[in-house]
């Protein structure tokens, strides 16, 4: 445990530290130990096995601290599609859940975040509404390519691409050239590819006729479209030596070939989401298109597989893939899983759901936090978040995690009230969090910064 020593200032109203945080358990990187956190300035100036000297704030008995969860996997939709989602309401759901970094996907907003353009475009909407921090992805598409650097240069953690159609016109796919393309451009950036890896060629062989059948619905996109996808991104690292990070792996026939490519030292990641970890096809009863997203929840066993897979460390990290849109869109097809709108809005609810499946599962709350929080912070360079330590960032939260709740839809902060958590009994409750070192209140004043790897550097 690390301690810097208390000075003591001049005059009787000088203290050590802004703020001290203590509580019998404290996630620290080392593990769970009884603490003193002093603050100052925003920033964890000591950790110390001893009372420091400043303002104190006792946790419950019943709560520990943890460090902030870092999402990396969130649509915002602003501006363009402020209807789905914006700043406000997805840093306010944030907020509320103790999520206090998120990285904004370039998709779903119009414009979407290839140009140097959108990106200016997207901290100015976001400037003045974010509750937490937030930082933003780029976009890789076929019109940007050979000019990747102009957005990297300014800030973003890294570059999305599909390798199947996205859904929307204004963000193209690449194909295995332009692929290639792009991860000799990502190489020599030095840079990070995130990949939607679903092949298109297994889509177009395995097209269904629509309906309410979730069966059917899998079907038309079964573990060959990652599997076949998944190998290309592979073959391209080995290749090239780029970083690529396989976003929302739901398939866990992909795990074998995922672990011989880390075995190999080729620097590739993998993320999955709470929904493929707490829910499985047998779950979702006919037409409830709210539990639709690409690629789909799969059954059981492929769930359980996935756990070993995050538990063996072939799977680095879970994030929300916080994907919402309208109702109108999620609902508007009469429970048809073709045409309804693909994404799970689970940004306030993906945490809690994790962590209540870990628990049962007998996974201690330390390895949730290394998938949720350490993991998705230096997956994207982000070492003063994610971590209880000297010289981090004083983002905490005081959770109660054996206390439960219910997730009610209509009461989630997000905009529009869907969700494929609704109804379910989750356990671990953000009781209060802290941004920077400050109380931070999901309806007070925004007070988030905008992150930029340029701060990194």
């Amino acid at each position: 445990m690390s301690t810097e020593p208390a000075p003591r200032g001049r005059g009787d109203d000088a203290r050590a530290f802004d703020a001290v945080l203590h509580a019998a358990s404290v996630y620290l990187p080392e593990g769970p130990a009884e603490a003193w956190v002093g603050i100052r300035d925003g920033v964890i100036a000591a950790v110390s096995a001893t009372p420091l000297d400043g303002p104190t704030t006792e946790l419950g008995a019943d709560e520990v601290l943890i460090p902030g969860i870092v999402d990396t996997h969130v649509h915002v939709n602003e501006p363009g599609r402020t209807e789905w989602e914006g700043f406000l309401s997805a840093t306010r759901a944030a907020a509320a859940t103790g999520v206090t970094t998120i990285i904004d996907m370039p998709l779903n907003s119009v414009p979407t975040t290839i140009t140097l353009e959108a990106l200016h475009i997207k901290r100015e909407v976001a400037a003045d509404q974010a509750v937490v921090d937030v930082g933003f992805w780029g976009g890789a598409v076929p019109e940007n390519l050979g000019s990747l650097a102009e957005l990297w240069d300014a800030g973003v953690y890294g570059f999305k691409c599909f390798l199947a159609p996205s859904g929307i016109d204004e963000f193209g796919h690449l194909d295995p050239d332009q692929l290639n393309a792009a991860l000799d451009e990502i190489a020599d950036l030095e840079a990070l590819l995130i990949v939607h890896a679903e092949d298109p060629g297994v889509l177009d062989a395995n097209v269904r006729d629509g309906g309410t059948d979730y069966r059917s619905f899998v079907e038309s996109r079964p573990d060959a479209a990652e599997t076949t996808a998944i190998q290309r991104v592979i073959d391209g690292v080995r290749r090239t030596g780029a970083r690529a990070h396989i976003l929302h792996l739901s398939s866990a026939a992909a795990v074998p070939m995922l672990a011989a490519a880390k075995a190999e030292g080729l620097p590739i990641t993998v993320e999955t989401c709470p929904h493929y970890l707490t829910i499985a096809e047998e779950d979702v009863p006919a037409g409830a298109t709210q539990f639709k997203c690409c690629p789909p929840i799969r059954d059981d066993a492929n769930r359980d597989a996935l756990w070993q897979a995050l538990d063996d460390g072939v799977i680095d990290v879970v994030v929300t893939d916080h994907s919402p849109s309208t109702a109108e869109l999620k609902f508007a097809h009469g429970g048809d899983f073709q045409r309804a709108w693909g994404g799970i809005a689970g940004l306030q609810t993906g945490f809690s759901a994790v962590w209540t499946e870990a628990r049962r599962r007998g996974l201690p709350l330390d390895r949730v936090l290394q998938w949720m929080s350490r993991g998705t912070a230096d997956l994207v360079g982000l070492t003063a978040k994610g971590r209880i330590a000297v010289g981090a960032d004083a983002d905490l939260v005081a959770l109660a995690p054996d206390d439960a709740f219910d997730v009610h839809a209509a009461e989630l902060r997000h905009k529009n009230k869907v969700s494929a958590f609704d109804g379910r009994h989750l356990h671990g409750v953000a009781r209060r969090v802290w941004l920077a070192g400050e109380p931070l209140d999901a309806d007070a004043t925004p007070r988030g910064g905008l992150l930029s790897r340029a701060q990194e550097l």
